[in-house]
C-alpha cells in the first residue's frame, strides 16, 4: 500500500526495491521465510521492563528543564543513570549538535501515530464514558 503510493524510499544497496516488481519479489521471499523471534527474559523482571518503557511512552523525548546549555560545541543535558545508586544517579552529557538532533528525532513519532497515553480506553475523549462502562473490567 505505501509502496504503491510512493511513500517508501529506498537508498544505497536497496534502491532497486523502488521498482514494484522487485519489491514484490523481495516481499515474497520474506513471507516464505520462517521468522523466529528470540526474546530473552528480562534480567530484572517484567516490572523493570515496564518501568523502562513507561519512561518513553508517556513523556516527551526531553523536557526543557533537563537542557543545561547549548553552543557550537554541543548540547549539554541532564539524564538519569538508572543503573547507578545514590548521588551518581543524576549525570550530565554533552553531545555534538548533530548527534543530539539525531537522538532526539529517534523519539519523534511519525505522522498518524499516537502516544499511548492519548489513545485507547483512557484517552481524554472518552475516558469518563469508558470508565463508567461495566463491561470494561
Amino acid at each position: 500500500m505505501l509502496h504503491r503510493a510512493g511513500q517508501l524510499k529506498f537508498f544505497g544497496e536497496h534502491e532497486s526495491l523502488a521498482d514494484a516488481v522487485a519489491f514484490g519479489r523481495w516481499l515474497a521471499v520474506q513471507r516464505s521465510r520462517e521468522w523466529v523471534v528470540y526474546a530473552k527474559r528480562p534480567f530484572a523482571g517484567p516490572e523493570a521492563v515496564l518501568a523502562y518503557l513507561s519512561r518513553y511512552t508517556h513523556r516527551v523525548a526531553i523536557s526543557n528543564r533537563r537542557l543545561v546549555s547549548m553552543d557550537d560545541a554541543g548540547v549539554t543535558f541532564r539524564w538519569k543513570d538508572y543503573r547507578a545508586n545514590g548521588r551518581t544517579w543524576h549525570k550530565t552529557m554533552t553531545l555534538a549538535p548533530e548527534e543530539f538532533l539525531r537522538c532526539f528525532l529517534l523519539h519523534v513519532l511519525p505522522t498518524g501515530f499516537h502516544r499511548i497515553r492519548h489513545y485507547g480506553l483512557l484517552a481524554n475523549a472518552g475516558r469518563r464514558e469508558n470508565l463508567a462502562r461495566e463491561d470494561v473490567c
